[in-house]
């Protein structure tokens, strides 16, 4: 990922990621709302795309702890896990040279930049709804008329901006996080147990609180949740 003086990332590396981050981005709220964006499955295709896609689930299964914290309804202001999994992906990937697992200084580097792109991916969103707001404003008579063309314009412009979004968001992000991740590869003194243990231990703290809140809000989680729970450690004793 790195160019031949060791500096910057190349920008043919970057593109086909930032394009990656552009369509999950894009899956969160504009289309196809197919889940790709979900921590666990963006995360894994953003370390497929950088040479060890189950190093990018590792991380994508901490992250997706985190997100389930959030629920993206409406318009409100939510962290936007798409593009921000992406970039945690391919992050997770550095140095993991096929072992499957992430290098420490990797996974710690990949946990802070994937919540700091979502915080900003948040943001980024609000921008995004008010210029739609901005572009239909003068064409309301248009819209409320029915004119197919103004509809389909609409929903086209939004997609296309919302793209756009996600690919800049993750350029923007990867240029600093993949020049962090090589100096953390280098330079982290603690092992990979140690560096797992604390992320484990703070996203299942996060994890934990959502799902306490969903036992109470939500009628039958309880069972479900001991369902998937047993399934769960029947499966692992099983593979074990």
């Amino acid at each position: 990922m790195i160019d031949s003086s060791g500096v910057l990332p190349r920008v043919v590396d970057l593109i086909p990621l930032s394009l990656l981050g552009g369509v999950l981005g894009l899956d969160v709220v504009s289309f196809p709302q197919a889940m790709i964006s979900r921590p666990i499955v963006a995360c894994t295709l953003g370390g497929a795309f950088a040479g060890d896609a189950l190093a990018g689930l590792v991380c994508g299964a901490a992250l997706e702890c985190l997100a389930v914290e959030s629920l993206p309804v409406g318009a409100s202001r939510y962290p936007e896990w798409g593009s921000a999994s992406a970039v945690a992906g391919v992050l997770a990937a550095q140095g993991a040279a096929g072992t499957s697992m992430p290098q420490a200084g990797a996974l710690a580097v990949a946990m802070v930049m994937g919540i700091f792109t979502a915080w900003l991916g948040g943001w980024s969103m609000v921008r995004h709804r008010k210029l739609i707001a901005s572009w239909a404003r003068p064409r309301l008579d248009l819209l409320a008329s029915g004119s197919e063309r103004t509809v389909v314009s609409l929903q086209l412009f939004g997609m296309t901006v919302d793209f756009l979004r996600g690919t800049l968001l993750t350029l923007l992000m990867l240029t600093p996080g993949l020049l962090l991740s090589e100096w953390a590869i280098a330079n982290w003194n603690l092992n990979f147990s140690v560096t797992k243990g604390v992320v484990i231990t703070s996203v299942a703290a996060v994890a934990a609180a959502a799902i306490w809140k969903d036992f109470h809000a939500i009628a039958g989680t309880r069972r479900l949740f001991l369902a998937a729970l047993v399934v769960g450690t029947v499966g692992v004793m099983l593979n074990g």
